[in-house]
């Protein structure tokens, strides 16, 4: 399996710009996640990628060789991509080994030894060449779709959203086979998908891509840890943020003098705090109510609020951030020792924080 390098690439449609400019590498053998939100343009990508369309501008090289760019234009069938789509998309008068090798060459359609070999790569076991697609789990179906994928030994596989028609308990163990079967072909795989647990989970890295643009290419843990904006932050997950005043390796804000991570911008910021950094104890001295508890067995989404000063002063380490009254926090506790609504409790932060420097309101700025 070969890189895909994606550069400068643009599309528009009806002078509506979709693509713009965007740049990519994926190393040999690496499964890169793109995640955005609805419109953000991870259709179009795939579609360029694909050969479906033409890109305005720009280069697609797979394997070394250039498949779209100025003049050029290679065929969907000559760029030997392998696809598997949201639902699998198997033909369902055929059986599982005949839809595997079905994109081989006609006389490599007969080698039931190949398929055999196919869907033990997948996790599946020989028993199910001979059955139909519908004697399958919709998780089985999207391991034979991959197994069809790979038969051919593809440059690049292309995973559209693969596990959206699934249930919760058979996506994360089709997720776990899938990501299991592509490192073992040494298949270099780009995964689109707008879930963020899928991204962060199966991505040797991730791409966000948003109005068009990659606003961050990094590993799962420094999207999460040190997303480049707020916005960012909270497409990702969860996020507490706060304005603050940032010094000397801390940052003051409403939930006291917190760690800052390394090379965080100091003065005016905006902080980040994910939710398990917040520690409910009982005996901090910063206090906080809480107001809603949602359960779900391993662990529980605390809602809390922070009482406010009644007005800051002078002396205060930032009396002249703003004060929301009351402050809503989230915590993210294990379920076995979730508190009740309406319990009093104490608050501590774990671990260092990521700042943004703050951006200011222009109703709000000075005169």
């Amino acid at each position: 399996m070969a890189a895909l390098s994606i550069s400068g690439l643009t599309k528009s449609f009806a002078d509506q710009p979709v693509l713009r400019g965007l740049d990519l590498d994926v190393p040999t053998g690496q499964l890169v996640a793109i995640l955005g939100a609805s419109g953000s343009g991870k259709t179009t990508l795939l579609r360029l990628l694909c050969g479906f369309e033409r890109a305005d501008s720009g280069s697609i090289v797979l394997d070394g060789r250039t498949v779209a760019g100025p003049r050029r234009h290679l065929p969907p069938e000559r760029r030997r991509i392998g696809y598997v789509a949201q639902e699998g998309a198997l033909f369902p008068h055929l059986s599982v080994a005949a839809n595997v090798l079905f994109g081989l060459p006609r006389r490599e359609r007969r080698d039931h030894d190949r398929a055999l070999a196919l869907l033990r790569g997948v996790g599946l076991p020989a028993s199910y060449a001979a059955r139909g697609p519908h004697q399958l789990s919709g998780g089985e179906q999207q391991r034979v779709a991959l197994a069809r994928a790979l038969a051919p030994a593809p440059s690049l596989v292309l995973l559209d959203e693969p596990f959206s028609a699934l249930d919760a308990a058979l996506r994360a163990e089709t997720r776990q086979a899938v990501a299991a079967a592509l490192s073992a072909a040494g298949a270099t795989s780009l995964l689109v998908t707008h879930d963020q647990a899928e991204a962060l989970s199966m991505g040797h890295q991730v791409a966000v891509l948003r109005d068009g643009r990659l606003v961050q290419v990094a590993t799962p843990q420094t999207l999460y840890r040190r997303p480049i904006d707020a916005d960012l932050a909270r497409f990702v997950g969860d996020a507490i943020i706060l304005p603050g005043r940032a010094s000397n390796g801390t940052v003051a804000c409403a939930l006291g003098t917190l760690t800052l991570a390394d090379d965080m911008p100091t003065g005016n910021v905006d902080v980040l705090i994910r939710p398990e950094q917040v520690r409910l104890d009982p005996t901090a001295t910063r206090r906080v109510r809480v107001s809603n508890v949602t359960y779900y067995g391993h662990d529980a989404s605390i809602r809390l609020d922070l009482p406010t000063p009644d007005s800051p002063t002078p002396d205060s380490p930032t009396p002249d951030l703003p004060v929301a009254d009351p402050l809503a926090l989230s915590a993210r506790v294990h379920g076995h020792a979730a508190p009740k609504p309406g319990d009093e409790t104490g608050l501590l932060v774990d671990g260092p924080v990521v700042t943004w420097p703050r951006k200011i309101n222009p109703a709000s700025a000075p005169h």
